[in-house]
């Protein structure tokens, strides 16, 4: 929440259970503190809600005090009584981690997709799509969301599925959040792991053309078992890299295998024989341990940037596009992040979700900007942006919700345009006066009565 306040406050603390902060309060500035150091906010109000009661108490707080409202996830955790082993469900708060609920899941050999970063929040990655190791085998987040409980913008408490509130349920899987604050989210569950094979295979800087051009054949013949991400980065300062290649700049191969130890082993065999890397990693390890393996180099407090979209194919002209540009990166953290798509992702059809992406196979492509300190981050923005422009007359898709700027002039052509339209008439029934607009804001369609 933005702008002043006054005496009000008062009755907000005495309406919610959890703290209710302001500056000068001890714990305000760890509590107004993001992820992303490049995003320095000073609210007026912070509100530290513990449950949905909470929430509505908030959120009619800032309308009838006329404060704008951001929300912002990680406070709620998830327990094992969650998850239901015999339906194959879990349920968590709105605030869960990412690492909270695959514990709490991988206890009964469970897991539902999300992304790669154990300290990324369930509610932001989901209402926008929400990709990572298991989109090959069973679809992104929100194509496993059974149901949410959700606060809108008038305060009241409802719950939304396919069978209730149905229109509700379909924009908020995929339309962010525009529609309201999302205080529970059922998703169901897959057998996973709980051990999975990993490798991480690395070459050169000169080789990228040939990982890249490699990458392109594998993603044409990869087991439903097996998932890869391709990636422009520095090697690792990890135990499992030789110390003579710490930082190192080039290319590398993700592989994940989720069924047999032998499949995932042919796989890492067929690029090996045909492009020796410079280093190999291979190693069982277990599925929340994977969820966990980019933490460090993603961690709290650095100043992040990022663009990308979606391509049908890596042509030679994208090749030429990244080798040309990844050169010229400076931080060591900065990475180009090719994600697979296609198997369960490509199942379910384009107008089934709000989600704004082509549901035809292909890669996602993140430029991810990664700086240690604000002064680095100005000519990294400016190499993101200089390999997305590269990039963006070969997409097919020029853009993820999850990385649109709040301050993005043309959010329409994230969705389409009946897409949008579609989730511009929901957002005038549930949000007509666009309370929830600090995110890549949808403009509600308010039907007028004659």
């Amino acid at each position: 929440m933005t702008q002043t306040v006054g005496g009000a406050v008062d009755a907000l603390r005495e309406a919610m259970s959890g703290a209710v902060l302001v500056a000068g309060d001890a714990d305000y500035d760890e509590a107004r503190t993001v992820w992303n150091a490049a995003i320095d906010c000073r609210p007026a109000v912070v509100a530290l809600c513990s449950n949905a009661a909470d929430v509505s108490a908030a959120v009619r707080f800032g309308v009838e005090n006329g404060l704008e409202i951001a929300v912002r996830g990680g406070a709620h955790g998830v327990s094992g009584k969650a998850v239901d082993p015999d339906t194959r469900r879990v349920r968590v708060g709105g605030g869960a981690l990412l690492a909270d609920m695959i514990a709490a899941t991988q206890e009964h050999g469970l897991a539902t997709p999300v992304g790669l970063i154990g300290h990324t929040g369930v509610g932001g990655l989901t209402l926008g799509g929400g990709m990572g190791w298991l989109t090959r085998k069973h679809g992104l987040s929100i194509d496993n969301l059974v149901s949410v409980e959700v606060v809108t913008a008038d305060g009241k408490v409802c719950r939304a599925s396919q069978a209730e509130n149905s229109d509700l349920f379909w924009a908020l899987r995929g339309g962010g959040g525009n529609f309201g604050v999302v205080t529970e989210f059922e998703f169901a569950l897959h057998p996973v792991g709980p051990i999975v094979q990993v490798a991480l295979l690395f070459w050169d800087l000169d080789r990228g053309g040939d990982v890249l051009r490699l990458a392109r054949e594998l993603g044409r013949s990869l087991p439903e078992e097996i998932n890869v991400v391709v990636a422009g980065l520095n090697a690792p300062p990890a135990p499992f890299v030789p110390p003579e290649h710490h930082l190192k700049q080039g290319y590398g191969i993700f592989v994940v295998g989720f069924g047999t130890p032998q499949e995932h082993e042919e796989v890492v065999k067929q690029i090996r024989e045909a492009l020796p890397p410079l280093w190999d990693f291979v190693a069982p390890m277990p599925y929340l341990a994977l969820n966990q393996m980019l933490d460090e180099d993603n961690r709290w407090g650095q100043y992040d940037y990022e663009k990308g979209g979606q391509i049908a194919e890596i042509t030679d002209e994208v090749i030429e596009a990244v080798t040309r540009h990844f050169p010229h990166k400076q931080s060591p953290g900065t990475v180009v992040l090719f994600y697979r798509v296609d198997g369960a992702y490509s199942s379910v059809g384009d107008d089934e979700t709000a989600f704004g992406g082509d549901r035809s196979p292909g890669w996602y492509v993140f430029n991810v900007a990664v700086c240690p300190t604000a002064e680095m981050l100005p000519a990294e923005r400016e190499w993101v942006r200089g390999l997305y422009s590269a990039l963006a007359p070969h997409m097919v898709t020029r853009t993820y919700v999850n990385i649109l700027e709040e301050d993005h002039s043309d959010v329409a052509a994230a969705y389409g345009a009946e897409k949008y339209k579609r989730l511009a008439r929901i957002k005038g029934v549930y949000d007509p006066n666009n309370v929830f607009r600090r995110n890549a804001n949808i403009k509600p369609e308010v039907q007028r009565s004659a």
